[in-house]
């Protein structure tokens, strides 16, 4: 009857030990979605007369999964401009496309973030619209 309650005892401790090194850290493996649209505005090389306006067509959109320091994932968006992430564990995510520098400060491209966070593990995000810039 002793050896009955230590086992019990000991497996009580094990599992509360156990269990919340369980938690998992933000990326794949879940049931959640981040997904949203990538917008361009594409204006003339001076960037002062915007010519048009568009949903971006097979356009990278990069996630970067919670405090890590390089890219998770790359999608590449549909004909109308949307992107989606699915299989997501809750937790802060950074989801970006490149964008050309309309101050012209830059030749290089420059990322247009979005932080989002997911709380729910069934939760649809739908990330605020990604503008990005092109010009001729």
């Amino acid at each position: 009857m002793k050896y009955r309650n230590l086992t019990a005892i000991v497996l009580i401790l094990a599992t509360l030990t156990i269990v919340p090194g369980c938690e998992k850290p933000e990326g794949e493996g879940g049931l959640a979605t981040i997904r949203g649209r990538v917008l361009v505005k594409h204006y003339n090389s001076s960037f002062n007369i915007l010519e048009e306006t568009y949903y971006a067509q097979d356009e990278d959109v990069f996630i970067i999964y919670g405090d890590e320091k390089s890219v998770g994932d790359r999608v590449r968006t549909t004909y109308d401009g949307w992107f989606e992430f699915p299989w997501l564990r809750p937790g802060k995510y950074m989801v970006y496309a490149y964008s050309k520098d309309s101050t012209l400060q830059t030749q290089a491209k420059i990322p247009v973030i979005r932080e989002v966070e997911i709380t729910d593990t069934k939760q649809q995000v739908e990330v605020p619209e990604i503008v990005i810039f092109e010009s001729n």
